[in-house]
C-alpha cells in the first residue's frame, strides 16, 4: 500500500519511453476569447508585476479581471480597457468563490477562462501554447509552473518537488493516455466545462483544484499538460511561509484522498485508463510522508527478514532514480542539485506542518508573497 508509490514513478517512465510521444501544433486561425482571473487575498504588492507580464502577452482577445479580496485597492490604478478591478464588499477568503465572483462579472461571454496567482509571471506566449491543446479537443490544460525564485535552500527543495509533479503528474502522465493533475495557478478551461464543475460547490479553504480535478476526471474528460504554457511561481523561501502553506495542502490530502477512491473503482468499472491511473496519482500521499513512511518501514523489516529490507532498499533506489531523471529532464539549475543535502531540514518542518494540519485553513488563508520582481528581470 505505501511501497508502490516509490516504483509507480520509474515503472510511469518505462512506459512513457516506450510510447511514442504525439507533437502538437497550432496554426492560428483565430484569437479565441480568453478571461484571465487574478486572485488576491490582502497582499497587492506583486500584482503590478503580475498584471504587467499579462498586458504583454503576445495575444489580443483577453480581459484581466483582478479579484481582490480582503484588499487595500487605493494604490491599484489601471487604466487599461483590457484590465478590471475587483474587490468585494465582503471577504470572500475562498479561490473558487472569487473565481465565481469574476465570472459573474464578465464582460462579455468568454470561450474560455485561466486562473492566475497574485504572484505569477506569465510568459508571453502563454495564450498561444493553450490554444495548440484546445485546438485539439481539449476541454481543461495545465500548463508549467516554473520557479520565479531560487534564493534560498527551502525555495530550491520547493523547486525540486514542483519538477519531480511537472515531469510524472503531468508530463508524463498525460502523454501515456491519462489526465495531467492541477496545480492551483497557470490552468485553464472552457468557461463552460468550469461552471458545470464548480458552480454548485463552495469550497473553502484550500484545495478547489483537487475537487475540480476530480469533478473533470468523473465525466472521463483528460486534462492536457501544455509544456510550453510558462507561468513563473513564488517557491516557499521562509521556514514560516513553508510550515503554514504545507499544512493546507496536508489537510486538503486527507479531507479529499476518499475521492480518489471513488474514481479509483469507477475506472476499474468503466475499463477507463484515464480514471483508473489517474486515482492512483491522486490517491498518493505527499511525498514527504511516502518517505518516513517507507523508510520507517524498510528500518522495522530488519527486524522481520533481510529479504523484504533489501526489496524496500531497491524500492528506495529506484525511487531516487526518478527523482534524478527528473532533474536532467528539466535541465535543473546547480543550485538545485546541490539543494538536495537540504531535504531532511526541508521534511523537519513538513513534519511540523502535518501537526497544524488542524487548524491549517484559521493560521493561513493563501501563502503571503515577498518577490515582485517583473519577467524582465527574471529573464536577466
Amino acid at each position: 500500500m505505501v511501497g508502490y508509490n516509490l516504483i509507480l514513478p520509474i515503472l510511469l517512465f518505462l512506459i512513457y519511453k516506450l510510447i511514442p510521444r504525439k507533437h502538437f501544433s497550432y496554426h492560428k486561425k483565430e484569437e479565441p476569447d480568453f478571461a484571465i482571473i487574478v486572485t488576491a487575498y490582502e497582499q497587492t504588492n506583486t500584482l503590478h508585476a503580475a498584471v504587467t507580464s499579462l498586458l504583454n502577452l503576445n495575444y489580443s482577445n483577453y480581459i484581466i479581471y483582478i479579484v481582490a479580496d480582503k484588499c487595500d485597492i487605493s494604490n491599484l490604478n489601471y487604466n487599461n480597457e483590457k484590465v478590471v478591478l475587483l474587490r468585494p464588499e465582503e471577504p470572500l477568503q475562498s479561490n473558487t468563490r472569487s473565481h465565481f465572483y469574476a465570472i459573474n462579472r464578465f464582460k462579455r461571454d468568454h470561450q474560455f477562462l485561466t486562473i492566475i496567482d497574485s504572484d505569477n509571471l506569465v510568459d508571453p506566449q502563454y495564450l498561444n501554447e493553450l490554444n495548440v491543446l484546445f485546438d485539439k479537443g481539449y476541454k481543461a490544460v495545465q500548463g508549467v509552473r516554473k520557479a520565479k525564485n531560487l534564493d534560498t535552500l527551502y525555495a530550491c527543495i520547493d523547486a525540486v518537488q514542483d519538477i519531480y509533479y511537472h515531469f510524472y503528474d503531468r508530463e508524463i502522465l498525460f502523454n501515456i493516455g491519462s489526465s495531467a493533475t492541477l496545480a492551483g495557478s497557470g490552468m485553464a478551461f472552457t468557461t463552460a466545462l468550469y461552471k458545470e464543475c464548480l458552480e454548485t460547490l463552495d469550497i473553502k479553504g484550500a484545495g478547489f483544484d483537487k475537487v475540480l480535478q476530480i469533478e473533470i476526471l468523473k465525466g472521463n474528460h483528460r486534462i492536457a499538460f501544455a509544456k510550453n504554457a510558462i507561468v513563473y511561481d513564488e517557491k516557499t523561501s521562509q521556514s514560516d511561509q513553508l510550515v503554514k502553506q504545507r499544512a493546507r495542502w496536508f489537510n486538503t490530502w486527507f479531507k479529499y484522498a476518499g475521492s480518489g477512491l471513488g474514481l479509483l473503482f469507477t475506472g476499474i468499472k468503466n475499463l477507463s485508463w484515464n480514471q483508473f491511473l489517474f486515482a492512483l496519482l491522486f490517491l498518493r500521499p505527499p511525498l514527504f510522508l511516502v518517505v518516513v513512511i517507507s523508510f520507517a518501514l524498510m528500518v522495522s523489516s530488519l527486524f522481520i527478514s533481510q529479504l523484504v529490507f533489501y526489496c524496500w532498499l531497491i524500492a528506495f533506489a529506484l525511487f531516487f532514480a526518478a527523482l534524478f531523471i527528473s532533474l536532467v529532464n528539466a535541465k535543473a539549475q546547480a543550485k538545485i542539485y546541490k539543494a538536495i543535502v537540504g531535504i531532511p531540514l526541508f521534511m523537519y518542518y513538513q513534519l511540523l506542518s502535518l501537526m497544524k494540519i488542524g487548524k491549517a485553513n484559521k493560521i493561513s488563508v493563501a501563502t503571503q508573497h515577498f518577490h515582485n520582481k517583473t519577467i524582465e528581470e527574471l529573464k536577466e
